[in-house]
C-alpha cells in the first residue's frame, strides 16, 4: 500500500504556509470562545486529535464535536436547523448538492482515501481471500459482511459504487446484486465507524469501510484494484459510471440527489450563520499547518496537497491565502 503522506506532500503544506498573510499566521491575542464542529463518521478519529492540539494551542476555546455520516450531519442542517462552526463530509459533492446556496457559500477540500474490505485473521475465508477472489469469498454461505447506510453516509452509497464497478470490472453479470443480497439489513449501520466495533468483537467477518479506519484499527484489508476503489484521479471516467439515486436534503419531501462515482475527496465549509466565525477561521488555518496535515496523515488520510475551493462564494479575507489563484 503506499505511502500515506510523502515528504513531498509535507514540503508543499510548508510552501503553502509561508505565503499566507500575517493575519493568518499569528494572533494579537488569545483566542476565546467556543467551536462546534459537525464531523463524518471517519474523521471521529483525526478530528478528535485536530481539536485536542487546536485547544492546547488555544486553551481558552471550549471545543465539541458531533460525529455521523455525512449526509446525516448535513441534514442537521438543511432538516434540523442546527449550525456548527465546521462542517467536514466524506464527500465534497454533499456541500453543493444539499448546502449550496441555502446554508453555504462555498468549500474547500482537505483530503483523500481509497474504499476497502477490512477483517480480521479470525474471518471466515481470511486465509485465502486476494484481491481476484473476494467477492467469491464473501458469497460463500454464512458469510457477514456489513455496510454502512448508503442514505445516511457516503461509505455506503459508495460500497454499492464499488459493487457496480466491480461488476464490470471482473466481468460479472449480477455481481453487484449479488452482493446486495449477501450483505442484508441486519448488516447495515449509519456509518461506517459504527461497524469497526462489529468486527472487533467477531460479530462481521468483513465490513465495507475507509482505508484510514482499517489502518488505524489494526484491521488485515483487501486493497481493492484503482479502477474501483474510488482512489486514483485517473480513473474518474470509469468510476462516473457508477450512480446511485438518494434522498434529498428533506428526507421527508419527495425530492432525490444522484450521486456519482468519484475519487474520495473530503471537504469542510463554514456554515453561513456559523455562531463562532473567527474561532472556525483559526481552526481553519490549524488544519493546513504542519501539524494540522501531520495529524490528518497519522490518521491514515491523505492530505490534499494543494487544496481546492469549490462553490460560488470565497472563504474569509483570511483564509484565501490557503488556496492557490485559478
Amino acid at each position: 500500500m503506499r505511502a500515506i503522506l510523502s515528504i513531498r506532500s509535507l514540503v508543499a503544506a510548508a510552501l503553502l504556509l509561508q505565503g499566507l498573510p500575517a493575519v493568518a499566521r499569528a494572533q494579537d491575542a488569545p483566542l476565546k470562545g467556543e467551536l462546534v464542529v459537525f464531523n463524518a463518521g471517519s474523521l471521529g478519529l483525526p478530528f478528535r486529535n485536530l481539536l485536542k492540539a487546536f485547544k492546547q494551542a488555544h486553551p481558552e476555546v471550549r471545543t465539541s464535536q458531533e460525529s455521523a455520516g455525512s449526509l446525516e450531519s448535513a441534514r442537521k442542517v438543511t432538516e434540523l436547523g442546527k449550525t456548527p462552526d465546521i462542517l467536514a463530509v466524506a464527500d465534497y459533492a454533499i456541500i453543493p448538492k444539499l448546502l449550496i446556496p441555502a446554508h453555504a457559500d462555498w468549500y474547500a477540500t482537505f483530503a483523500t482515501n481509497s474504499l476497502v474490505l477490512a477483517f480480521r485473521n479470525e474471518s471466515q475465508g481470511a486465509l485465502d481471500i486476494d484481491i481476484q477472489n473476494w467477492y467469491r469469498v464473501l458469497l460463500r454461505p454464512g458469510i457477514r459482511t456489513g455496510r454502512s447506510d448508503p442514505a445516511l453516509d457516503p461509505a455506503g452509497y459508495r460500497t454499492l459504487m464499488v459493487w457496480q464497478l466491480a461488476e464490470r470490472f471482473y466481468r460479472q453479470p449480477t455481481l453487484a446484486r449479488l452482493l446486495q443480497n449477501a450483505s442484508p439489513p441486519r448488516y447495515m449501520r449509519p456509518k461506517e465507524a459504527d461497524l469497526t466495533a462489529l468486527l472487533q468483537l467477531g460479530e462481521l467477518d468483513y465490513i465495507w469501510t475507509y482505508a484510514s479506519i482499517a489502518r488505524s484499527s489494526g484491521f488485515r484489508w483487501v486493497d481493492l484494484p484503482p479502477e474501483i476503489n474510488l482512489s486514483d484521479p485517473a480513473q474518474a471516467a470509469t468510476y462516473a459510471e457508477a450512480r446511485v439515486v438518494l434522498p434529498g436534503a428533506n428526507r421527508s419531501a419527495r425530492d432525490s440527489v444522484e450521486f456519482r462515482g468519484e475519487p474520495i475527496v473530503y471537504a469542510f465549509t463554514i456554515p453561513r450563520g456559523a455562531p463562532h466565525p473567527e474561532v472556525a477561521e483559526a481552526f481553519v488555518r490549524f488544519l493546513f499547518s504542519q501539524d494540522g496535515q501531520r495529524i490528518l496523515a497519522d490518521a491514515g488520510l491523505q492530505p490534499a496537497v494543494p487544496p481546492s475551493l469549490g462553490g460560488p462564494g470565497q472563504p474569509p479575507l483570511s483564509l484565501q491565502g490557503l488556496f492557490p489563484h485559478e
